[in-house]
């Protein structure tokens, strides 16, 4: 049984248990500031839950599921480190290792986040996985990751771990270790060449423009260019589709395409950070490609769950939420109101309906909805709450402090006043650690993935589906 508790903002609410916390802490934190919690706070936090965890295979799980199934890095960074210094001589730890590893450069980093806080030596089991590591990669990826510039690049990587070659990049290791290995094919290179060209030869303004043109149109036709990498650089290539309708067909093209999305792992706030780029500039395909984005968003999100019955999405727009939170938040909400039988409602200091034009895209019902400034108060949704709901999604970042207490007797009143019994989605925006339900009494969520939704659907028939997926992966 869950106790009652402070959460950072004061109010009274109830404890997490140490698998959900961990789960929702690494599910949504890019190892940055929050309103509540600073970088460090954060960090000491995952290092408590991970002692707290008697299960440490549970907690490699988790990095495995939030690196490979939401793209998450940082944190999975940071976790994998801590479990190299917590677990060692287990049977399992040299896989965890080899397997948390999606890109050459996680090997660097996880390598980095040891030494910088637990120093030398590192555990053979770390070694012994980051070097079989090393064989999920080619010359043309360990070139475009070889982190030179870095306190920790990949050549110390290799010196440090001496992983086996293979057929693949045998030849590129040896390039690599010899500090000949250099990255030719990437889009960072194609622009940086440009670069390099336009200041040799001194060229004026107009023909570097149509250099790097040039440059964004090869890319662009070649398909070398990561749907990340699209959405980061779309001003500049928007730019160069000035008086090119083949290339701006491209773009587009390849910004609806459902394979590129679903395999990138693109976060969905990423598309609102790419539109706010370009949606203030004039190029004559800025109209199209918003509308790309927001066709994009809707395929990102298409795997809604649809729920029978009615369904209340009570949205925080508080001071706390500002920033990444409240613009998942948004897009979640929107989500929902486009696929279910669905009101929504906002709370802050009070709580509010809000009717909105569904024959919007998801992208702008997205914008549509205002934040405020308030505090946080979680009586407020059962209190306007004015009819039987089937189910209610409370998405948050859980701290509430308005009110007195936990709203677990105002909730008893909405019930009993419209007979009805709601299943309670707690979704967690920020993985501070508390709830204002007990957790057995909560479809508990969390995460700022698209991936998120596969979760609710089975949330339904399982209150423990976020943990028993975690629990579900293979080491």
């Amino acid at each position: 049984m869950e106790c009652i508790t402070k959460n950072l903002a004061g109010g009274a609410a109830f404890k997490e248990s140490a698998k959900l916390e961990l789960a929702s802490l690494i599910l949504t934190s890019f190892v940055q500031q929050q309103f509540f919690r600073t970088k460090t706070q954060t960090l000491e936090r995952l290092y408590d839950l991970v002692e707290a965890i008697d299960d440490k295979q549970f907690a490699a799980k988790a990095a495995l599921y939030a690196r490979h199934a939401f793209g998450m890095r940082s944190i999975t960074h940071q976790l994998a480190a801590i479990l190299g210094f917590k677990v060692k001589r287990e049977t399992w730890t040299k896989s965890f290792f080899e397997k948390v590893v999606r890109r050459p450069d996680d090997i660097t980093q996880i390598l980095a986040c040891y030494i910088h806080r637990f120093g030398k030596p590192i555990p053979n089991s770390m070694k012994k996985g980051l070097g079989a590591a090393f064989s999920k990669f080619d010359g043309y990826q360990l070139a475009k990751y070889r982190s030179a510039r870095n306190a920790f690049s990949l050549i110390d990587a290799v010196n440090l771990l001496h992983p086996t070659p293979t057929d693949k990049n045998r030849e590129a290791l040896q390039a690599l270790v010899q500090d000949k290995l250099r990255s030719t094919g990437t889009w960072e290179t194609a622009l940086s060449q440009t670069g390099q060209i336009a200041a040799q030869d001194g060229l004026h303004e107009d023909k570097v423009l149509a250099l790097k043109k040039e440059a964004w149109a090869q890319l662009i036709y070649s398909h070398k260019l990561g749907y990340f990498a699209l959405l980061r650089n779309l001003r500049n290539i928007l730019e160069a589709c000035e008086d090119n309708d083949a290339l701006l067909d491209a773009v587009l093209a390849q910004l609806v395409d459902s394979k590129l999305i679903e395999t990138s792992l693109v976060l969905p706030f990423r598309f609102i950070t790419a539109l706010e780029a370009i949606e203030k500039t004039n190029f004559s395909g800025t109209k199209k490609v918003v509308e790309a984005l927001s066709q994009a968003v809707d395929i990102a999100l298409r795997n809604v769950p649809v729920f029978a019955g009615k369904t209340l999405v009570a949205l925080d727009v508080s001071g706390s939420m500002q920033g990444r939170p409240a613009t998942i938040g948004s897009l979640f909400a929107a989500a929902f109101l486009k696929s279910n039988d669905t009101d929504l409602m906002t709370f802050s200091d009070d709580a509010e309906y809000q009717t909105l034009n569904l024959q919007e895209t998801t992208l702008r019902l997205a914008r549509s909805i205002r934040f405020a400034s308030g505090g946080t108060n979680f009586h407020a949704i059962f209190k306007r709450a004015n009819r039987k709901y089937n189910r209610i999604i409370i998405l948050s970042d859980m701290q509430g402090w308005k009110g007195i207490g936990a709203p677990t007797s105002v909730f008893e009143e909405y019930k009993s006043q419209f007979k009805a019994s709601p299943k309670i989605y707690s979704f967690d925006l920020q993985g501070y650690g508390t709830l204002h339900f007990p957790e057995q009494e909560v479809y508990a969520i969390a995460g700022f993935s698209a991936k998120t939704f596969e979760i609710m659907k089975l949330l339904e028939t399982d209150k423990r589906a976020l943990i028993h997926t975690i629990e579900s992966q293979l080491l």
